[in-house]
């Protein structure tokens, strides 16, 4: 959907409205994927009154919601249509004011090889204001494993 989208006018918008009706929860923030492949993946949200904390900074929970759209959305491009994944565990450090919108970029330095064993595999998100001084940085760790019935060199079977 992304490579037939992102390239029209107002696709990538169309890809982020998208993507919120899938996870309804991610619209919160506002989210615009700005840039989504194997292995990396940028996404972009306004500072606005939804996001505010109380004293009028983007919200610490709202960030590592942004961080986890980010990390979804590789593993998304990244993890093979075999395969599953599932978020296991996410480490943040909050490491500035985020006074601004924020822009979040997961990027895996290697893309690992998914076998028949479950791989567990650390996605790191940095996120930036509109200056580029990271605000949060943090890692989300997600489980791959292979699709229940999927053998090695298979495609997934459709539903009919």
């Amino acid at each position: 959907m992304w490579r037939s989208l992102a390239a029209r006018p107002g696709g990538k918008l169309l890809f982020s409205a998208a993507m919120c009706l899938r996870v309804p929860y991610f619209r919160t923030v506002l989210p615009h994927i700005r840039d989504l492949r194997p292995g990396r993946c940028e996404v972009s949200a306004p500072k606005w009154w939804g996001v505010h904390n109380h004293i009028g900074t983007f919200h610490a929970i709202a960030a590592c919601n942004l961080a986890e759209i980010a990390m979804g959305m590789l593993a998304e491009a990244t993890v093979p249509p075999t395969h599953r994944w599932l978020p296991k565990g996410m480490s943040v450090n909050y490491v500035a004011k985020a006074e601004t919108g924020l822009t979040a970029v997961a990027e895996l330095e290697v893309i690992p090889e998914f076998g028949d064993d479950g791989t567990e595999l650390g996605v790191p998100v940095v996120i930036r204001d509109k200056a580029g001084k990271p605000v949060v940085t943090g890692t989300i760790t997600i489980w791959v494993t292979k699709k229940p019935g999927q053998r090695e060199g298979t495609a997934p079977r459709s539903s009919s």
